[in-house]
């Protein structure tokens, strides 16, 4: 199984007046998350579900791959207060027959990551923007390994 985790793109800082859930992407925000649609539409198979967190600044990263003619599913459980469970069984890790696309926070990313990369009590950094790529596979000797398949930020996407 392949789980690709997106961090959202950079967005506005919450103010007293913006709270958390209603923040935007910036301009920079907004080119991040065209570059990494444009990578990811070019790599993904047509398979893949695609997930998202139901913040603003999540669906505007999201929004880029729709620009693509991609579809994807606000998964409220996906929140910002998600924790590592709620993100596996929301992508029905190990199980799912397809790939499956996380657009979503940290910390939990860096959790997630650590987590199926065999470092549980460590915090990875996703950066802004950044993508993780995780895939599984057996082994013709029956053994299933997990490794890091990719990270692309959106600085190497040239568009």
């Amino acid at each position: 199984m392949d789980l690709i985790l997106w961090r959202h793109a950079e967005a506005e800082p919450a103010t007293a007046e913006l709270t958390d859930e209603f923040r935007k992407l910036t301009g920079k925000g907004n080119k991040q998350a065209s570059k990494i649609a444009f990578w990811l539409d070019s790599t993904l198979p047509e398979t893949c579900r695609i997930l998202a967190s139901p913040t603003i600044r999540t669906r505007d990263t999201a929004e880029a791959l729709i620009a693509c003619g991609r579809k994807y599913k606000i998964m409220p459980e996906l929140g910002p207060a998600a924790t590592v469970s709620d993100v596996l069984t929301a992508a029905n890790w190990p199980n799912s027959r397809e790939p499956v696309l996380i657009i979503g926070h940290q910390p939990y990313l860096g959790q997630v990551a650590a987590e199926l990369l065999g470092h549980p009590l460590q915090e990875y950094s996703v950066r802004k923007g950044n993508v993780w790529w995780i895939t599984q596979k057996q082994r013709e000797n029956e053994i299933v390994q997990t490794y890091l398949k990719a990270i692309m930020s959106p600085d190497l996407v040239v568009k």
